[in-house]
């Protein structure tokens, strides 16, 4: 409550006045004339009510204190049991500050970014956003409802923006563990075939249960190796890379009975298989037009080593000329077929046939064997396959895919796709194959065989088999029935994709897993994850996402291209996903490998304490006897927080107000100001009258 004035005279001529009247006054006073003293009375009675003095009363009302609570729902937070202790804490703690009106609490959930790829907890960002709008002293406190796991702590010398306790409610239990693995160094490129090294470890977070832990390990969902580590010590893995392109090697160390969570127990490493050099043996028969397009070809792939043979002069042709005059040299047949055969990639038979003594019948055998051991064959036929001396008349017959009938089929044709080559890797989208006929030149023979195995991808006349793939034991054969795709490659009739498909085709051969006709492969742009099923089949099905919570879920996938079926989802949990559709699966891992939030799950009050510490909170855990949770009571004090105490959560109460409005009472108006004036006008009336 308080005085000010509104006066009915500006303020200059009402001090003139009051200077006028206080001179007159003190005049008479001076000379003692009579009734001096209550005409300067009644002179500033006149003067007080031109100044119009008003009484002023302020409505207030008090605010109430803020009180954020932040409530930890972090991966590390998604449990069960801690999901549960979380809910029930929260509900009591709310039951708590319900108590006391003048307590508003501020529940702030603070989940992990939809888009965040290492997701962590940040607790305190999300306390900062929640009272970026309150003023710092109204803030009487901030309670922490977490599993002590938290990754943006501000050091205890920063400043938190307001002046009031820091408390913290730990869920989980004191006696905690867990066990994960973690690969410490790995390569991200290896050389096919070629011995690789990485290293792991076992980590036992809490108190560990002690002894060795069994690791799995898989490459490309394969079992490769099961062994034994120790926790905490660094573990070396020798392995190879079986494949070019994409490989995921997944380390998996089994659960142990009573640790907080599996999630976090298997691990994986991409690692990017490399043909240093692809060894490719080029066999031709005799020279003829297209040898030239199967040597252009290889030889323009730097990455390729090509060992090239033409038999130009068979033991059976003789022409008398000396043998030290010619300048040709002996095909090493048992060097290239015995002794190196498994050092190549690739073997290629170029419109070859079985002249007398050139390759002896042992050693079609060993190249059946090699195929059948995980080699690969390409035979591009000619007439000569149809003859008598056909290389499908030896031991290699075994892994060959198509049987000769003796006759060519001699007519022009367009190559075209069959229903399974508009599905195959190795034949979809070839640039031409869009449009009857085809765009490229036509072919003018090729070898009529009976009815193939394997996948017949590309037909000839009457549809006869042209391009037969087919698998024999580990190993992979290709068989392209006609001699005459060197007429592309010389542009005739505007020629044709002969590039794409031959390289396509020795890709195939080599186990490229981009070109595998039935495969499920999934990767991750961010949270977004792409699933890819090639099929040469029919409709897959849904795909069935496992994640890594345990969750399973259903994904359709929609058909972008023939025998190409694709789908994408948006993920809500990060860490490694199983994805499978039918025999096949695969793995992916969304989010970064190495993320905070997987690194420590076993939950901690070590993490608050300074801070609690510095501004006289509270740490404590919720976990109550029977499984149940316990909550403290609440201590609201006045004035600053000066000594911490061990079982309560103190708050800060504010002394904050706010104004409603603003009474106001003129003293000199009314009855009361007319009978102030009236009364010392009076007294000096009746003073002059004596």
């Amino acid at each position: 409550m308080n005085i000010g004035f509104a006066p009915f005279l500006p303020w200059p001529v009402l001090s003139a006045l009051a200077a006028l009247t206080l001179v007159i006054a003190a005049i008479a006073i001076y000379r003692r004339l009579r009734g001096s003293w209550i005409r300067a009375l009644a002179g500033i009675a006149l003067l007080a009510a031109l100044a119009n003095p008003v009484l002023l009363q302020e409505d207030r009302d008090q605010l109430t204190t803020i009180v954020p609570v932040v409530v930890d729902r972090s991966l590390s937070q998604d449990t069960p049991e801690r999901t549960k202790m979380t809910d029930d804490a929260l509900a009591m703690l709310k039951d708590r500050l319900a108590q006391f009106p003048r307590i508003e609490p501020r529940i702030v959930e603070a989940r992990d970014p939809a888009e965040s790829d290492s997701p962590s907890t940040r607790l305190f960002s999300a306390l900062s956003s929640a009272i970026a709008d309150v003023p710092p002293a109204r803030i009487g406190g901030a309670i922490f409802l977490t599993d002590g796991q938290i990754h943006d702590i501000p050091g205890v010398n920063q400043q938190l923006g307001f002046d009031a306790p820091i408390h913290g409610l730990i869920t989980g239990k004191p006696d905690e563990f867990d066990r994960r693995i973690e690969i410490a160094r790995a390569p991200r490129f290896g050389i096919v075939n070629d011995e690789q090294q990485l290293v792991f470890h076992v980590v036992d977070d809490g108190k560990s249960p002690g002894g060795v832990a069994d690791v799995t390990v898989k490459m490309n969902g394969d079992e490769i190796a099961t062994l034994q580590a120790t926790p905490g010590q660094d573990t070396p893995f020798s392995f190879k890379v079986p494949r070019a392109g994409n490989n995921v090697l997944e380390f998996a160390v089994a659960e142990v009975p009573g640790e907080v969570t599996p999630i976090n127990n298997r691990t994986v490493q991409l690692i990017e298989g490399i043909r240093q050099n692809m060894r490719v043996l080029l066999v031709s028969g005799e020279p003829h037009s297209g040898e030239r397009a199967w040597r252009n070809l290889l030889k323009s792939d730097a990455s390729v080593d090509l060992v090239h043979f033409t038999i130009l002069r068979p033991p059976d042709k003789q022409d008398g000329t000396p043998i030290n005059e010619l300048s040709l040299i002996a095909f090493p047949t048992r060097e290239l077929f015995v002794d190196k055969i498994n050092s190549f990639d690739l073997i290629i038979f170029d419109r070859y046939q079985d002249r007398q003594n050139v390759l002896p019948t042992i050693y079609y055998d060993y190249m059946a064997q090699y195929v059948e051991n995980g080699g690969a064959l390409l035979v591009a036929a000619g007439p000569e396959h149809a003859a008598g001396n056909s290389i499908a008349l030896t031991p290699l017959a075994s892994v060959l895919p198509a049987e000769p009938t003796g006759q060519m089929i001699e007519k022009p044709f367009y190559p075209r796709l069959s229903e399974q080559g508009r599905k195959h890797p190795v034949t979809r989208g070839l640039d031409g194959s869009d449009t009857e006929p085809p765009h490229w030149g036509r072919w003018f023979r090729s070898v009529d065989v009976e009815k193939p195995q394997g996948q017949t991808v590309m037909v000839g006349a009457d549809n006869s088999p042209l391009l037969v793939l087919n698998r024999v034991g580990r190993g992979r054969v290709a068989m392209l029935l006609s001699d005459e795709g060197w007429l592309w490659a010389r542009g005739f009739e505007g020629g044709g994709p002969h590039v794409s498909l031959y390289r396509r085709i020795a890709h195939w051969l080599l186990k490229e897993p981009a070109l595998e006709e039935e495969a499920l492969t999934a990767n991750a742009a961010g949270r977004t994850l792409q699933v890819t099923r090639q099929t040469i089949g029919d409709d897959p099905g849904p795909a069935t996402i496992k994640s890594p919570s345990g969750k399973t879920q259903a994904l359709p996938l929609k058909q972008t291209e023939p025998g190409l079926h694709q789908a994408q989802k948006h993920m809500d949990e990060i860490g490694l996903f199983q994805i499978a559709d039918g025999n096949l699966s695969t793995l992916v891992h969304i989010g970064a490998i190495d993320a905070p939030e997987f690194k420590a799950m076993i939950s901690t009050t070590e993490t608050l304490k300074p801070l609690a510490q510095k501004t006289k909170g509270l740490v404590t855990r919720v976990a109550g006897a029977n499984g149940g949770v316990t909550v403290p009571q609440v201590l609201p004090v006045r004035g600053a927080v000066r000594i911490a105490d061990g079982q309560r959560l103190t708050i800060r109460m504010t002394d904050e107000t706010v104004l409603k409005g603003i009474n106001s009472l003129p003293l000199f108006a009314g009855f009361a100001g007319l009978a102030v004036l009236l009364f010392a006008f009076s007294a000096t009336w009746w003073r002059e009258g004596r």
